[in-house]
């Protein structure tokens, strides 16, 4: 298999080009304390998930994004837990960035057989959905 081919520089416009796979804006959480921290924070339930968020203390590093993920094993085995994680970590990317604050800390927890199977569209609009419920601009 063959990698795609590369676009010339200059060969297609700004606008046309899709946006970068890696977004810098986003740093993952990695740290127990710190998801700890979130979990005691606001709390927003959607069909696929549930989102846990914080805004950070003026102490904290209080630039950009940033975002865990978890799945118990309630979710089902190592396949289904990743594969809901990678779902997570790809509406995140597309959505955060968008609707996200920054300054703020964010979890999104994995639910038992819907996390994995819910259709990906669904899963956006239900974390937009769930940002402006948190941020207080939402129904």
């Amino acid at each position: 298999m063959t990698p795609p081919m590369a676009p010339v520089a200059g060969s297609e416009s700004p606008a046309t080009q899709a946006p970068p796979a890696v977004l810098s804006c986003l740093t993952v959480l990695r740290k127990r304390a710190d998801f700890l921290r979130a979990a005691s924070g606001l709390r927003q339930g959607a069909a696929g998930f549930h989102l846990q968020a914080r805004a950070r203390r003026a102490d904290e590093s209080a630039r950009g994004i940033r975002i865990g993920y978890t799945c118990s094993k309630k979710v089902g085995n190592a396949v289904a837990r990743n594969r809901a994680k990678r779902r997570l970590r790809e509406a995140a990317r597309l959505v955060l960035p968008l609707h996200g604050r920054d300054g703020w800390d964010y979890v999104l927890v994995g639910r038992a057989d819907i996390t994995a199977t819910i259709p990906f569209d669904t899963m956006q609009s239900d974390l937009i959905r769930a940002l402006g419920r948190v941020h207080g601009s939402g129904s």
